[in-house]
């Protein structure tokens, strides 16, 4: 089998995770839009380019030789950046085998807490989910159009190594919010990256929710990293009383429990289940300050 080589547009918190995964089974080549983010990137493994929405020859000399491609960016009013900018290149790519889209489980909208799989309708709420929905469409139709299989990642609330309650309660910014019968799934970011790489080494399409096994109240979640911490938890605030941004009170706008069945059928085991695995592994291995693992056990 020919060597694999990646490429992430937007390659962030998620992509970086994906990268330090790598067995050496592939070359890593990863996207931003500035280049002060280009030492992070290599050390997580990734060869860095710059884009940000123009294809340059750089990048399209890097897309020749990529078989797998992974879109980690948000659309925008006028549609996918990367579709906008690339699709005719990326149409003609003469080594790819497969993309990924990472998407959200904002597709899904609302439904009152009950159980969602990949087979509920998508009836997003906000405009940027809206927005979502319309790229993973295009995504799909592009891999209908060349042949090749589109996996779409549903991602719910993404967190890990420097972005947890254990920092937050540690820099004095958690809160413990409390909306009744509120619930969000969560996702750390090396199942994350599990769930890619299973997907690539099967050049698997489809779509897939990758989420934990267990949605639970924000404020419980805070509670146990304090628990973990041997502090006291911040006191809960009734939402109707917080203070929040537009974005952040939107989010409690849609309430549902999202099912990861599809990946669990295409041979993923989590890591994580569930944020108390995560934190405990986290808390006793001490990586859970910033992104980069501490301990010879974390990958």
């Amino acid at each position: 089998m020919s060597e694999k080589q990646v490429f992430i547009v937007g390659a962030g918190y998620s992509g970086k995770a994906f990268a330090r995964a790598n067995k050496g089974a592939a070359n890593i080549f990863g996207t931003t839009r500035s280049p002060e983010k280009f030492e992070a990137l290599r050390q997580a493994g990734i060869a860095p380019l710059l884009f940000d929405g123009v294809l340059t020859d750089e990048v399209a000399d890097a897309l020749e030789k990529t078989t797998h491609l992974v879109i980690s960016v948000a659309p925008e009013e006028a549609g996918d950046p990367v579709l906008n900018a690339a699709r005719e290149a990326i149409a003609q790519m003469p080594a790819l085998e497969w993309i990924g889209y990472l998407s959200t489980v904002g597709v899904y909208g609302n439904y009152d807490g009950a159980w969602v799989d990949e087979n509920a309708e998508c009836r997003p709420v906000s405009k940027r989910s809206v927005m979502r929905v319309a790229a993973e469409q295009d995504w799909l139709q592009l891999g209908k159009d060349i042949g090749r299989p589109v996996a779409i990642l549903r991602l719910s609330g993404i967190y890990g190594p420097g972005r947890n309650a254990l920092v937050n309660l540690e820099n004095g910014t958690a809160r413990r919010l409390v909306k009744p019968d509120q619930v969000f799934n969560r996702i750390h970011c090396d199942d994350i990256a599990g769930a890619l790489w299973q997907l690539i080494e099967g050049n698997t399409g489809g779509i897939f929710n990758v989420t934990d096994d267990l949605p639970a109240p924000p404020q419980d979640v805070v509670a146990y990293a304090a628990s973990l911490m041997g502090i006291e938890p911040p006191p809960e605030i009734p939402f109707d009383d917080a203070q929040l941004s537009p974005m952040a009170r939107s989010f409690y706008g849609e309430n549902k429990r999202v099912a990861n069945t599809a990946i669990k059928a295409a041979g993923y085991r989590f890591r994580f289940p569930d944020y108390r695995a995560a934190f405990d592994h986290m808390w006793a291995s001490g990586d859970w300050r910033d992104g980069e693992p501490r301990s010879p056990m974390k990958r």
